[in-house]
């Protein structure tokens, strides 16, 4: 299984991103995906999440700056951030998981290798 992602980068603040997850290697459909972030010297942490069914979770800090969007026919997960922060600054990461666990960064089966993003003020 691999979990591509893709789109990070430097903006500036009230700026805008899309990121992208690519997977393959597993049935992109059945599983629950989400993107989880970690700063430096931060505990790694869900910004959202969007269920095999498209449910969306989105974490509260959000507050309805980012959007979850997922792609089955192209195997790929989104999220769009807008109205960025510099506390947005960190590493983030693609989850996939098909036992209930994409809310819980210990029971998620498989990790993307992350893409960073820098927001400056």
């Amino acid at each position: 299984v691999q979990l591509q992602a893709s789109g990070g980068g430097l903006v500036q603040a009230g700026g805008s991103l899309r990121l992208s997850c690519a997977a393959s290697g597993l049935t992109f459909g059945s599983y629950d995906m989400g993107w989880y972030r970690q700063a430096p010297e931060k505990e790694r942490e869900l910004v959202a999440s969007l269920s095999s069914t498209g449910i969306p979770y989105y974490a509260a800090f959000l507050k309805g700056r980012f959007t979850i969007s997922r792609d089955n026919a192209k195997n790929t997960v989104y999220l769009q951030m807008n109205s960025l922060k510099p506390e947005d600054t960190a590493v983030y990461y693609c989850a996939a998981d098909n036992q209930s666990g994409i809310k819980y960064a210990s029971s998620i089966h498989y990790w993307g290798k992350g893409t960073l993003v820098t927001v400056s003020s």
